[in-house]
């Protein structure tokens, strides 16, 4: 029996495709409803980040609406929602601040180009050198912040908000068990909006975050200077926007791939994101990347799996905004709450912090999922928050692994009653393993013939070709003579092109 090809993506269920949904009416119901409740969720995350960015509420909505029909054109994941984020706004605050609206745009616009070109060049294959361990922390950070995100809501309110939540949260919770046609989130939204509305219950509600565009974006062109100054004053910020949208929607990527137990195309997604924040930026919107919490309320929740829920997310959203911007006004802040905390529920990864789970799970394991954990709460950044996991798991295994690397002294006597040192090598050598390579050698106390059989080991790295040119250096000083044996053919070749050519021994 032959398998496919690795490079060979597995066959897509036909629920998870767009032609399969609009062939089902079932499927296409799904699709729409759920576009419909991101739709509604988008509305106040767009508004809050817009006022981290320091812009106007249009700006985040408009941003939010162009990203998300965009990526679900050119994106590589399918159902995952792109729009406005919070992370994005944080990196690109000051240029608003600073420099002004036009300079915020090319940023914009630039960070995009950024994105094109890591994706064209293969970033998202940097996502393989992402352990387990950090993407589970990854996941609960965005499952507390998620949470923490309410608090707000839920603080100095009317007393009607906490029971209106609860009761957002027992319809979202059991909902289900009667029908899932309709998505329980969309149900606990329309229900609650009407008891405060005929009630006239005087809550927060939607329009009370920001007020609502009536009118459709025009195209921006950015008014700033075509200078080298202009490029060295927005490339830093541009590019950790890049770099921040990326890692957010790659872990968000792989995430809903596990969850939906579909693939995505990382390379496609990654210069589609690219595309989509050029597109936000020549309408005037910030930018942004993939949402968690609304691909969570999109895919989890609602349950889609295909490209029209995510585009009619965008669509619906820019309807909301712009023709029924004052029934949405309506829409208390207390329903979208109760989704966002079950979305948050449902997102953090319950298993991995039971006590049976922590048992058996390796220390180091754990803390390196503590500690992309802390990092993302204490920061509010998810990128510090990776890449100081990815480093604590680097770190780890390096000195994990460099234990295996031994070294074995066998006295070899020849017939004739001459001996020589045989030094076996086993394990894998690099930069960790190797550094303390010279001191398992006994220079003064060997015959004046020694072998170093490698036939066990691998040569990894520049550092062991060092150590290997210091060990023959130091048997020199001595006055005997140490020969390297046994290298399989890329060892060989590697040491052959370095040895002796690294600038002395160290």
């Amino acid at each position: 029996m032959t398998s496919a090809p690795a490079s060979v993506l597995p066959a897509i269920p036909r629920d998870s495709t767009v032609l399969g949904a609009l062939r089902s009416p079932r499927l296409l119901t799904r699709e729409v409803l759920a576009g419909l409740v991101v739709a509604l969720a988008l509305i106040p995350e767009a508004i809050s980040f817009s006022i981290i960015a320091g812009v106007d509420p249009a700006v985040g909505l408009f941003s939010s609406f162009i990203m998300a029909m965009t990526i679900a054109v050119v994106g590589g994941r399918p159902a995952m929602i792109s729009a406005a984020t919070g992370s994005v706004a944080l990196v690109i605050a000051p240029v608003s601040r600073q420099y002004g609206m036009d300079f915020f745009i090319a940023t914009v616009l630039l960070a995009g180009l950024f994105q094109v070109v890591l994706g064209l060049l293969g970033v998202a294959r940097l996502m393989r050198f992402v352990p387990r361990s950090v993407m589970v922390g990854f996941v609960n950070a965005l499952a507390i912040l998620i949470f923490l995100a309410q608090l707000h809501n839920l603080i100095d309110v009317p007393w009607a908000v906490y029971p209106l939540v609860a009761a957002g949260i027992a319809v979202i919770v059991f909902f289900p068990r009667l029908t899932k046609l309709v998505p329980a989130p969309l149900v606990a939204i329309i229900m609650i909006t009407l008891v405060t509305v005929v009630s006239g219950m005087n809550v927060p509600t939607v329009g009370d975050q920001g007020r609502l565009p009536h009118s459709l974006p025009s195209l921006f062109i950015p008014n700033v200077p075509l200078t080298w100054n202009t490029f060295v004053t927005i490339a830093p910020y541009a590019l950790a926007m890049a770099l921040v949208g990326l890692l957010e929607s790659l872990m968000t990527a792989k995430l809903v791939d596990d969850i939906t137990d579909t693939p995505s195309r990382k390379n496609r997604e990654s210069w589609g994101q690219g595309i989509a924040n050029i597109a936000s930026g020549l309408f005037g919107g910030m930018g942004g990347c993939a949402m968690i919490g609304q691909t969570m309320i999109n895919v989890r929740a609602s349950g889609a799996r295909t490209r029209i829920s995510t585009f009619l997310a965008g669509a619906f959203l820019l309807v909301l905004i712009v023709v029924l911007g004052d029934t949405v006004a309506v829409i208390p802040m207390a329903a979208l709450v109760a989704v966002m905390v079950m979305v948050s529920v449902g997102t953090f990864d319950w298993h991995s912090v039971r006590p049976a789970t922590l048992k058996r799970m390796p220390v180091g394991e754990t803390l390196v999922m503590v500690a992309t954990v802390a990092v993302v709460v204490v920061t509010n950044n998810l990128a510090i928050g990776v890449v100081l996991g990815v480093i604590i798991a680097m770190v780890i295994f390096a000195k994990r692994v460099a234990h295996f690397a031994t070294v074995q002294r066998e006295l070899v006597e020849r017939p004739d009653g001459t001996a020589f040192a045989r030094y076996r090598v086993n394990g894998e050598l690099f930069f960790a393993s190797s550094n303390d390579l010279t001191t398992q050698f006994d220079y003064a106390g060997d015959p004046a013939e020694v072998v170093i059989d490698m036939s066990a080991s691998h040569v990894w790295d520049a550092s062991t070709v060092s150590a290997l040119d210091a060990i023959a250096h130091k048997y020199e000083g001595h006055g005997k003579s140490a020969v390297i044996e046994g290298m399989n053919e890329a060892s060989a070749r590697f040491h052959g092109r370095l040895a002796g050519r690294l600038g002395g021994a160290l």
